[in-house]
């Protein structure tokens, strides 16, 4: 059954989960058509305003628009935090089209093209240097458009954040310049017209220890003020990264928040302000913001019984969420939190396999998840959609049409 808190975030009425406060069945006519996900504005805000309370007061916000670069989304977060980090030239052009400064997006990942480089210089962007190839070619796309580029170094570090769902630093990495090489970066960068702001460090993501990540925030600061002593030009960002996990699954326990608050709060008064009283201080953050503020809702079209197995079927799938399906990172595949979103309040009393439209049984949404009966036409609600959904899933895959997003 879905855990109850799950559907308490978003609230019901006369038996339907709503979202935004509009029932489901009211926003799947508004709609038009399901599938659909749904991002409900009143919890993004609430999440925000959490963060805001529990974090120091010296810790700035970015939102990392990978998680969920809906604009709509992406438009009413960029009220909230203080600046956007993108991935893409994409991404980059929703940011620059919020109310955020250019000075206050970020531009980081691999394999930035020579285009996506001169746009970001162009516009005015930091831009988070993968490599020292990377970094010449900025410095060159500067020189051609007489502009001076703002740029970090994104630093791969020499330590490694245990129980991350990814890692994302630490040994051999496509991310980031190895910590040992940036001293030699930063000689280079020393005599090219450029502004170097600072570093930054992204370890890992979907962590729920707090105590690992408060460990991996004092190495990241540890290491970063060693290499701020071989920086020419002060300090003025320093990105310590997030990796702040959602609970997923029925026995994962939601990220102790005061623990990281306090530890962060020690770093700043201890180690940062002293050494770098003119840094920005980032914490970049994506899943954390949007992740249990979405959800997925989809439509049963068939039920059927396979040799005593019950199986609904649905016209939404992995082509949509693949998250939820498995095949996003998961070595041993876990139901996320799923309920008939018409019948919220019926009592459970049958056990069911939830399968997408899709010729493949890889499109499992739900096995063997307890339910309240269900038939054709019923709604059913997948949680924790609000973050790498729909554009981290093959929508094209078999071309069923793309779902709806919709912002309430």
């Amino acid at each position: 059954m879905t855990p109850k808190p799950v559907i308490a975030a978003f609230g019901s009425q006369n038996g339907q989960l709503t979202v935004g406060g509009i029932p489901v069945e009211r926003l799947a006519e508004r709609v038009g058509s399901t599938p659909f996900f749904a991002y409900d504005r009143g919890l993004l805000t609430t999440r925000v305003e959490l963060l805001r309370a529990t974090l120091p007061a010296g810790i700035e916000l970015s939102y990392a628009m990978k998680a969920n670069p809906m604009p709509a989304v992406v438009q009413h977060i960029s009220g909230l935090v203080d600046s956007i980090d993108v991935a893409s030239a994409l991404e980059m052009q929703t940011a620059l089209d919020t109310p955020l400064t250019a000075s206050h997006i970020s531009f980081a990942g691999p394999g930035k093209t020579d285009q996506e480089l001169s746009q970001a210089v162009a516009a005015g962007v930091t831009i988070e240097l993968e490599s020292a190839s990377e970094a010449a070619r900025v410095v060159s796309a500067g020189d051609r458009l007489g502009l001076r580029p703002r740029v970090a170094i994104r630093v791969n570090p020499d330590f490694q954040v245990k129980g991350s769902g990814m890692r994302m630093g630490g040994g051999p990495q496509q991310f980031g310049v190895d910590v040992e090489q940036v001293p030699a970066l930063l000689t280079d960068l020393a005599s090219a017209d450029v502004e170097l702001l600072g570093f930054h460090v992204f370890a890992g993501s979907q962590n729920l220890h707090a105590d690992i990540l408060a460990e991996a925030q004092r190495k990241t600061v540890e290491l970063v003020l060693a290499l701020a002593d071989k920086s020419l030009s002060p300090i003025r960002y320093l990105n310590l990264g997030g990796g702040f996990g959602i609970p997923y699954f029925d026995k994962d326990q939601p990220l102790d928040l005061e623990a990281i608050g306090d530890n962060l709060s020690a770093l700043l008064t201890d180690e940062i302000r002293p050494n770098l009283p003119d840094a920005r201080v980032v914490m970049e953050l994506g899943r954390y913001i949007v992740g249990e503020c979405g959800v997925y809702i989809t439509r049963i079209v068939d039920r059927k019984v396979s040799r005593g197995r019950n199986y609904v079927v649905v016209d939404g799938g992995m082509h949509h969420q693949l998250a939820a399906s498995g095949n996003f990172g998961q070595v041993i595949r876990r139901n996320y939190p799923l309920a008939v979103a018409n019948k919220i309040d019926v009592p459970v009393d049958e056990s069911v396999t939830v399968v997408g439209c899709l010729c493949t049984p890889l499109d499992l949404l739900g096995d063997n998840v307890d339910l309240p009966r269900s038939e054709v036409g019923d709604l059913v609600a997948l949680f924790q959609a609000g973050a790498y959904g729909l554009t981290a899933s093959p929508t094209a895959f078999l071309g069923h049409p793309a779902p709806a997003e919709i912002l309430v």
